[in-house]
């Protein structure tokens, strides 16, 4: 079979050839159709994630494939990699049947950003009341809008956003928003009142920020997501003390792959009603050109 291969970390994948996996007793081999090239797995391939560290490294970490009997189903191999290939074996617990209705194409592409928000509401957030509200930090990247449809789906009374461009942040669908600034210290959080939940996809200075500023009249509780604003923060001590506050970080360590097993059918069946985004398909034997491409969507790898 083909397969992208990484041989060294400030190079793009090689399109190679490989065997065939064999399944042991407890795995499916499955045909992969679709993969998705998500910041993680650049992250992964360019050996600047936590979760890899050796070479050679097979790239991609999820996909959509068929089974021999030709059900589509949706696996994810976060720990070994290997999505970015013709076949690939796993076991019947990382496997989910595609709901009716939901494209391939689209699954590959969605998922993983998806992925983000939903664990961190459904694995690390607890105790919500009723009436919960959600505030997500970096609402108008990929992940972000996603989060605020899948806050909405999970039971959110409110969602409110921030980020750079008050225009996107408009085009969200948000119940209110703050227009982050260049310098953080001009951010202005004074009027955004009570949330229940905060999810960070920013990160550093700007959530900083926001810590010191909020003035909760219950228990707030923040996840850690993403880094888009930088990958350190500095939290004076009376954040801490001055207010019920809950620190958690949401991705692969914080929950478990079994935490994560559990929660793709349901992820799976939110996404049936999330609506097509855009999606650009490239062939895999084209990787090591289109690797660094930028393009317009989700770039989706198909053999």
């Amino acid at each position: 079979m083909h397969a992208a291969q990484v041989t060294a970390w400030d190079r793009p994948p090689k399109y190679i050839s490989l065997p065939t996996p064999t399944p042991e007793p407890n795995e499916h081999l499955i045909k992969i159709l679709a993969a998705g090239l998500h910041q993680v797995v650049r992250s992964r391939a360019a050996g600047k994630h936590y979760s890899i560290s050796t070479l050679p490294h097979a790239p991609g970490i999820d996909g959509v494939g068929t089974l021999p009997d030709g059900q589509k189903v949706y696996f994810s191999c976060f720990g070994p990699g290997g999505s970015f290939a013709e076949y690939i074996t796993r076991p019947n617990a990382m496997i989910r049947p595609l709901p009716e209705g939901l494209d391939p194409m689209q699954t590959a592409a969605l998922v993983n950003p998806a992925m983000s928000s939903w664990m961190a509401l459904k694995a690390r957030c607890e105790n919500l009341p009723s009436d919960f509200s959600v505030l997500i930090m970096g609402a108008t990247s990929a992940s972000g809008r996603l989060a605020v449809f899948l806050a909405r789906h999970l039971g959110a009374s409110k969602v409110f956003g921030s980020g750079r461009s008050e225009e996107s942040l408009k085009e969200v669908g948000l119940d209110g928003f703050v227009v982050l600034k260049d310098d953080p210290n001009e951010t202005d959080w004074s009027a955004l009142g009570h949330v229940d939940i905060i999810l960070d996809y920013v990160y550093g200075a700007q959530a900083a920020r926001l810590l010191t500023q909020i003035n909760p009249n219950r228990r707030v509780q923040y996840v850690q997501v993403g880094s888009l604003g930088g990958t350190e923060m500095s939290l004076p001590g009376q954040a801490l003390r001055g207010k019920d506050l809950v620190i958690r970080g949401g991705g692969p360590g914080a929950w478990s792959m079994g935490d994560m097993a559990k929660e793709i059918a349901g992820l799976l069946e939110a996404l049936v009603s999330v609506g097509d985004q855009k999606v650009e398909i490239i062939k895999l034997e084209d990787v090591e050109t289109a690797w660094n491409k930028k393009g317009e969507g989700r770039m989706v790898f198909v053999p």
